[in-house]
């Protein structure tokens, strides 16, 4: 295996996390497996590029050197950034699923079982249906595949996770200081991700969630020019990332006086948290985590509710979302049992207190030998802007309705 001094790891965990694929595709019955989804190529190859929106695919034979399939362009992203040594690249005026099937003939797989991942989100309809036809049988949905490997991560990703966790906290505490009234929702971004970036972070697969007063109540809203107002809550939810690894964490700022109600649920966010690192270790299942935060949140008396899953695993990340959700949530009824390596996002937020505001405080953990622990150390109290305002001149901002 060819190495790179810049790798994100060692040539060693490129090499096991290989030899786990053939091992699984040898329990499937599989010759061979085509790799499409951005986030299983970089774990597989340490391959990124953000023309991803272009088809790209790995082939796997069960013995044979493994050879990527891209755009003429990106195949220098294969050179540079990867351990592979075999690559075709495809012109513009080209036809990439031709080129796919006259790789696998040229690979003498043409009769052989062929795994491929139909639910790939850069695997569109229209290409599988072509990719069968100029193919014929012996394909097999083989989609899960290598994400069995990815949802355990290892120690070396552990470390790279950490490293996203520091920039993540970064932005955080940077937009924590700048949400108070006077200051618009893009002053608050703007001051997240430079912070982020500056930390040594890199661009994440969610820019950071910036909603303010009654903007906090609209999903996944972000920031949108919106000047904070005096007495207003802001709801921020940040996503680090490092060399395509994520953590996040939600947290809430509140400008004037913490009232009761509020103060109530950013109590009860913390005992839940709280409660779930104390719970969550090898061998708790899926749906007990579940059930704790979902009990523990909806035992609230200032009208808000958990509106989502509790949670979900994260890792390796492109757009349009950071999570890996994909492959495994936080849900009641999922018996599977928690295993060390395993990282997760807790979201134990409260939707809706007193009706009118979202707030939340979140947390990204690993499941270690004998238990859990944060990637975290920012402290989850709100943070209240209790009597400062920033006070910006009128030429500076026209604030919208």
């Amino acid at each position: 295996m060819r190495h790179r001094s810049d790798m994100t790891f060692p040539a060693a965990e490129y090499e096991r996390r290989l030899s786990e694929l053939r091992r699984r595709m040898v329990e499937r019955g599989l010759d061979a497996v085509i790799i499409t989804d951005p986030e299983n190529l970089m774990y597989l190859t340490d391959h990124q590029t953000t023309g991803y929106s272009f088809f790209q695919a790995l082939i796997v034979p069960l013995e044979a050197e493994p050879l990527m399939i891209t755009r003429a362009l990106e195949e220098s992203n294969v050179i540079a950034r990867t351990w592979l040594e075999n690559s075709r690249g495809y012109p513009d005026t080209g036809d990439a699923i031709l080129e796919l099937v006259s790789t696998l003939r040229d690979l003498r797989l043409g009769d052989a079982r062929v795994g491929y991942e139909r639910n790939s989100y850069y695997f569109p309809a229209y290409q599988q249906d072509r990719f069968h036809d100029a193919f014929g049988e012996g394909l097999v949905d083989c989609f899960g595949i290598v994400e069995e490997g990815r949802i355990r991560k290892s120690q070396a990703e552990i470390e790279v996770m950490q490293l996203a966790a520091y920039a993540g906290e970064a932005g955080m505490a940077a937009g924590l200081q700048t949400a108070m009234s006077g200051a618009t929702e893009n002053e608050v971004a703007a001051a997240i991700t430079a912070a982020m970036f500056r930390a040594g972070g890199e661009f994440p697969a969610v820019l950071p969630y910036v909603a303010s007063g009654p903007r906090s109540m609209i999903g996944h809203s972000t920031w949108e020019g919106r000047m904070i107002r005096p007495g207003e809550h802001v709801f921020l939810e940040v996503g680090g990332c490092y060399r395509r690894y994520h953590t996040a964490m939600m947290r809430t700022v509140v400008n004037g006086a913490l009232s009761e109600s509020m103060y109530a649920a950013q109590e009860l966010m913390k005992e839940t948290l709280a409660e779930l690192r104390a719970l969550m270790k090898p061998g708790v299942t899926v749906s007990e985590v579940d059930r704790l935060a979902r009990t523990m949140i909806e035992s609230n008396d200032v009208g808000a509710k958990l509106v989502t899953r509790a949670g979900y695993s994260i890792g390796i990340a492109f757009p349009p979302s950071w999570d890996e959700g994909y492959i495994l949530s936080l849900l009641e009824g999922d018996e599977r049992p928690l295993e060390e390596g395993m990282t997760f996002h807790l979201i134990p937020w409260m939707w809706g207190v007193e009706g009118t505001r979202t707030v939340g405080i979140s947390d990204t953990v690993r499941i270690t030998e004998d238990g859990c622990a944060s990637f975290f150390t920012l402290p989850e109290d709100f943070t209240v802007h209790e009597s400062a305002a920033r006070v910006l001149p009128p030429a500076h901002y026209a604030p919208r309705p």
